[in-house]
């Protein structure tokens, strides 16, 4: 396979990356990225076989450590981030497990924000303290509880923003010099805002984390993760975590996510378009005690999320009077919006993080965190706006 035109013109805007970023074409010089689904690799000789697994040889060795369509998607990706290397992975919690445990050993210690994913809290609090990793938790607002916590050598950082589900929205500038003070790599999981409305190494991060099942696919097809960093930690942490552990991504996976990217710029800017009228629609309705979205001036952390953000994403939290019967009655009178624990899809999507994505926490840990029994995450997608709003409409009426 030969490279189409040479490496990617630095001067390609980001729309453009979208679409040609990374690509390759074979000797039949196809318009479509080719989709490689082979598992391994012939070689010409011996020689040639041991030349490749010494290293001393670059090419493609087996479709676990790297595939021809998998590679077209990291570096699209690295183009979109501004990232120097990246890996793509099955889903966006091996990303993130990846993410950490390629740098992690027994006795290191790990700081995290309080808000995060389910599955992202599990590993941080149940999984690492497993293998005599230290991990603390902290308000992710309160830069003194981070100061506080970072006045000790510290490892690894990790945090998301805006978070899952509250849209809790981290000062990366201010957390990312604290964490480089005390010596601690940082690990951002950036999914709600995608790499189109904010750029976390911008801000400092040194790893970013995906989960590419959410807008890069955005049509609810493929599951697919990715981690993108400089090269010295790919090559140094990463590489050959991922290599003897297998959390590979699907070169068939990976051909729908490269479909994905190149409409993602016109599909995030529909959903922030809808789910900032959809979240002013909301904040107006007496059945809702309050909205979270940072593109509302009522936001906690508004001011901040413009600073680091374009614009407010596609996800929004709204809390029900009635806690969760009445959140349980509008879920059930929804005809359009569809009830999954999904997100960044074309299709708008509603959860009740309580009792699915954040299930598993205590009920203590929710209340702190905002997750009350009321709340609901709602998704918004590309339908016209006007339907979802009369969906949400004829939902809190008669559930009210």
């Amino acid at each position: 396979m030969t490279d189409r035109i040479g490496d990617t013109p630095p001067t390609w805007r980001a729309q453009t990356n979208l679409v040609r970023g990374g690509t390759r074409r074979s000797e039949f010089n196809e318009t479509c990225e080719a989709l490689y689904m082979t598992s391994g690799y012939v070689y010409g000789s011996a020689e040639e076989a041991e030349a490749a697994f010494k290293g001393d040889l670059s090419r493609f060795v087996y479709s676990r450590y790297a595939n021809p369509t998998v590679a077209m998607f990291e570096e699209r990706m690295c183009l979109l981030e501004g990232a120097e290397d990246a890996r793509a992975v099955g889903s966006g919690m091996a990303a993130v497990f990846a993410a950490l445990l390629c740098q992690l050993r027994a006795g290191d210690r790990v700081v995290a924000a309080r808000a995060l994913f389910g599955s992202c809290h599990f590993i941080i609090a149940e999984l690492l303290p497993r293998w005599g990793i230290e991990t603390v938790f902290v308000d992710g607002g309160d830069l003194d509880q981070w100061r506080d916590a970072l006045a000790r050598p510290t490892q690894a950082v990790f945090f998301e923003s805006p978070a899952n589900p509250t849209t809790e929205v981290i000062d990366m500038a201010a957390i990312c010099a604290l964490a480089h003070e005390a010596g601690a790599r940082v690990v951002v999981d950036n999914v709600f805002a995608t790499p189109l409305l904010q750029r976390p190494m911008d801000h400092g991060a040194d790893v970013v984390v995906y989960s590419a099942t959410k807008h890069i696919d955005g049509q609810g097809r493929a599951l697919g993760g990715i981690v993108l960093a400089d090269k010295a930690f790919i090559d140094d942490h990463l590489q050959a975590f991922l290599r003897h552990t297998g959390p590979s991504l699907s070169p068939f996976n990976a051909w729908l996510l490269l479909k994905g990217l190149e409409t993602m710029d016109l599909r995030v800017a529909r959903h922030c378009e809808n789910a900032l009228a959809v979240a002013r629609f909301l904040e107006s309705r007496p059945e809702v005690r309050r909205v979270l979205y940072p593109g509302l001036a009522s936001h906690p952390q508004h001011n901040l999320a413009l600073s680091q953000m374009t614009a407010g994403g596609s996800v929004l939290a709204l809390e029900i009077a009635g806690g969760k019967a009445g959140a349980f009655r509008a879920l059930n009178r929804l005809r359009l919006i569809d009830i999954s624990n999904n997100l960044g899809d074309a299709k708008s999507l509603i959860t009740h993080p309580a009792t699915t994505t954040h299930q598993r926490l205590p009920e203590e840990d929710r209340a702190r965190l905002g997750i009350g029994p009321g709340l609901l995450r709602l998704s918004v997608g590309l339908e016209d706006v006007a339907d979802i709003r009369e969906d949400l409409a004829q939902a809190l009426d008669t559930a009210a």
